[in-house]
């Protein structure tokens, strides 16, 4: 499905709103630089990629990695025209879920395109592109640059988000609480891995971007990218610090357990200590042998049960000073 369509111009959006055939033919016959079409395309069907790549040229093998989608992060050239696939991340707290989407974006002279599966819309990026005519004066590679900050932006609160669900998964860790957190460190720990896959490529294209290896961004937008790729690199380091934190945690998650195992068993074995001595004395004088000590005398019966009680004290009092109970 088409979203949007739009010409510009010297920087500015004409107004208008066009199809895609009509922005292709805009795009022929301006006679000023800078002037591109910038088509938005989410969840396309196989035809209408295959209509939108007739009309602009694009090459087969750049709308069959469009068709294909589940592309790692990547920018490759096709004639005169960038393809650059980007992984976008959402995070869900409530089911401690990273959405990845992912968006494509085919950066020509003359257009820009972005096929978009899942993700965030691209609503506020046109809004916020549209107020800045002098990176719009630079061609189709300022959008690139509104996109891909954009896109970095929302890694970043992802991160926020996520490292606020792992300093809870650490208190719950070493809480006195008997609940085990490790099915919840396991998820966490699968979610970061995507979130990697999402960003670590990336890293490549943004500074490739940056150092312009790709003539078609403009110089001036060189500085740019290279402000995204700082902002990038340190939510990569953040990510690579969250999956030795999870690593770390369910460490100790284990350790845990195994400590309230063992403090389990040390209750166990004391409780069954003290009910040992009560067993053993009754055991013995239930025989039921003739000649036995104590068995004619008056006091026999309490003084066997006072030993009992007494023992049984004396041993508890132990066992809770050494804090096995």
């Amino acid at each position: 499905m088409i979203v949007d369509c739009a010409f510009y111009e010297g920087g500015q959006r004409q107004a208008g709103d066009l199809t895609y055939e009509e922005a292709a033919q805009k795009t022929k016959y301006s006679s000023r630089d800078g002037s591109f079409v910038w088509l938005g395309v989410v969840d396309p069907t196989d035809a209408e990629l295959t209509a939108i790549g007739d009309q602009y040229g694009l090459h087969e093998l750049a709308i069959e990695d469009a068709i294909e989608s589940h592309q790692r992060p990547k920018a490759e050239m096709y004639d005169d025209t960038l393809l650059v696939v980007v992984k976008t991340a959402v995070y869900a707290n409530n089911v401690d879920l990273i959405q990845v989407g992912e968006l494509l974006i085919f950066v020509n002279p003359v257009f820009i395109i972005t096929i978009r599966h899942g993700g965030n819309v691209l609503k506020d990026v046109r809004a916020s592109i549209d107020q800045r005519p002098d990176l719009l004066e630079s061609g189709s590679g300022a959008v690139l640059h509104a996109i891909l900050d954009q896109v970095v932006d929302d890694y970043e609160d992802t991160a926020t988000s996520f490292d606020n669900d792992l300093q809870a998964v650490e208190k719950q860790v070493f809480s006195d609480e008997r609940d085990n957190p490790a099915e919840r460190i396991y998820r966490l720990e699968r979610e970061v891995i995507d979130f990697y896959r999402a960003v670590g490529p990336l890293l490549e294209v943004v500074e490739g971007l940056a150092r312009g290896q790709y003539k078609i961004v403009a110089d001036p937008l060189h500085d740019y990218f290279r402000d995204v790729h700082d902002h990038l690199e340190r939510i990569n380091g953040g990510i690579i610090g969250f999956r030795e934190l999870l690593s770390s945690s369910l460490q100790a998650n284990l350790t845990q357990v195994s400590v309230r195992q063992n403090e389990d068993m040390r209750t166990i074995s004391a409780w069954a200590a003290m009910a040992a001595v009560p067993t053993a004395i009754a055991g013995i004088y239930g025989m039921n042998f003739k000649h036995m000590p104590e068995l004619n005398s008056y006091l026999g019966y309490p003084l066997v049960l006072a030993l009992m009680l007494g023992v049984c004290l004396y041993l508890f009092w132990r066992f809770k000073r050494s804090g096995w109970l």
